[in-house]
């Protein structure tokens, strides 16, 4: 048998990859928890297993609209094809995915103004470069979802860019492929949320190329990288109860750390717990 140390491709903010032959990988949702793109110092109990299960839900809910990376999650099939005893904890938190090219942006789209688009549309009337109608309202519906890519970086700092910037970087003809798969990922999502009592947002998408196809890759559509909201406590005017990280970060917000340097403070123990808490309500909600 392989040992597991031998096969690890990188160590991820959330993910660890490995690889599980020439043209595959197994991912493995970790329980580490990132804000404002540092990692934070303590875990979520049970966290990577529900964003690898809701993933697996979404993967298969949009292939119609565009295929993923996903060749299985059978934990045996893994074990088989590595040759490595895998550690039984892999078998909820991991899949088997075809390595796929990334494209090195993270893909956003945002249906309502919140967090760091509410506070750049107080200054300048815009979120990420896109104009946007005088007079909104914090968490206000957009009257359209906007596209608003950013660097994708392994560390450090992601930064936000135009999607001409984007375009000049990968070529129009991908770019508008990957803006219009977004869009259409992002209004799948949050009509079938809606249905179930949750506004879908915004959320972060990511996406590869295989065999010269456009694949979607990474997550999809978790608390991780989704906002969440209740529909039913929702209103304008404030940042509305949610079922996602955000809880995380308007704790690192009001805790006084600088959201900018090193060490990232101990999360307290409430916070962990209603944090997992929050992770398995949407994980019930999404997939009952």
């Amino acid at each position: 048998m392989n040992n597991l140390s031998e096969l690890k491709v990188y160590k991820g903010k959330v993910r660890d990859v490995y690889f599980a032959g020439e043209d595959k990988l197994i991912i493995c949702a970790t329980d580490r928890i990132s804000a404002f793109d540092f990692v934070l110092p303590n875990e979520i109990p049970n966290k990577g297993k529900i964003l690898n299960k809701i993933s697996l839900f979404w993967f298969e809910k949009t292939k119609h609209i565009i295929k993923n990376h996903l060749i299985s999650s059978d934990f045996e099939e893994m074990k088989n094809l590595t040759g490595t005893d895998l550690p039984e904890d892999f078998a909820e938190r991991s899949v088997l995915a075809a390595k796929a090219k990334r494209i090195d942006f993270e893909c956003i789209v945002r249906g309502y103004i919140t967090g760091s688009g509410w506070k750049e549309y107080l200054k300048k009337g815009s979120v990420c470069g896109v104009k946007l109608p005088p007079g909104l309202k914090e968490a206000q519906k957009l009257p359209r979802p906007i596209f608003t890519p950013t660097t994708k970086a392994d560390k450090g700092h992601d930064e936000n860019v135009s999607f001409e910037f984007m375009a000049d970087k990968i070529g129009i003809e991908l770019a508008e492929k990957i803006k219009e798969k977004s869009l259409r990922l992002y209004e799948f999502a949050r009509e079938y949320l809606l249905k179930k009592g949750i506004i879908l947002a915004d959320t972060k998408l990511e996406f590869g190329i295989l065999d010269g196809e456009l694949i979607l890759i990474d997550e999809a559509f978790t608390p991780d990288s989704s906002r969440f909201w209740d529909a039913a406590t929702y209103s304008l005017g404030k940042s509305p109860d949610s079922f996602d990280k955000q809880f995380v970060r308007n704790w690192l917000i009001k805790s006084g750390w600088d959201l900018k340097t090193p060490p990232v403070p101990q999360l307290p123990k409430e916070i962990i717990l209603k944090t997992a808490e929050l992770y398995k309500k949407i994980e019930e909600i999404i997939i009952k």
